[in-house]
């Protein structure tokens, strides 16, 4: 019986621990020779074609999935994605604080161009031909799973509301080759404008 036990619980702990990791979220390199790089590559696979490379002292890359076997990453560099392998990765500190906004979280979208990002007092919204918006954060809103990037967001000014709803979900901006692990949608309603839906891709990468 204590066997079993024991057996269940082995089997529970990477479950445990899988399950807090979530992205996308921030790493440093690490143990790469400083006057070296990390490769970044086509594929997750140590004989694919190298695409970009990533300095031995590069903080704050964002990692936004891993491939099946859980040794590579997909990262962003310059306007394409690649990969990289984990073990020269070290996770920093969750970026994802219970009802807060990742400093460094820019969202944007195309058809129209629009984008909003934290700033320290709040959010800053801008579109083409408008002055930017700044919006005080009124409500931010998350799932209670410890580092789980969903959020709900309520911002505004004098103009008017901005809600989004930011989820984890693979993102293609539509102009490049980057790729981005998160998903949002923006309602702006107010008394000067009529109400309307965009919809974008986020990064959390400074």
């Amino acid at each position: 019986m204590l066997r079993i036990l024991l057996t269940g619980l082995a089997l529970a702990a990477p479950l445990a621990v899988q399950a807090q990791d979530h992205l996308p979220n921030l790493f440093d390199v690490t143990v790469v020779e400083t006057w070296d790089t990390l490769n970044v590559r086509e594929a997750p696979d140590g004989k694919a074609k190298v695409i970009g490379r990533l300095a031995s002292t590069a903080k704050g890359v964002e990692l936004l999935s891993r491939d099946a076997s859980g040794k590579w990453g997909r990262v962003n560099v310059g306007e394409t994605t690649g990969w990289v392998a984990l073990r020269f990765l070290k996770p920093q500190a969750t970026v994802w604080k219970p009802a807060e906004l990742p400093l460094a979280l820019h969202c944007s979208g195309t058809e129209p161009f629009w984008s909003v990002k934290t700033v320290q007092k709040g959010l800053v919204f801008s579109e083409p031909d408008q002055p930017e918006r700044q919006l005080s954060l009124r409500k931010v809103m998350d799932r209670g799973i410890e580092g789980e990037p969903t959020r709900g967001i309520i911002a505004g000014d004098d103009k008017g509301r901005l809600t989004a709803f930011l989820r984890p979900e693979q993102c293609s901006d539509g102009m490049s080759d980057r790729s981005y692990a998160l998903a949002v949608a923006v309602i702006l309603d107010g008394q000067e404008q009529p109400s309307r839906m965009l919809t974008g891709c986020c990064s959390i990468a400074p």
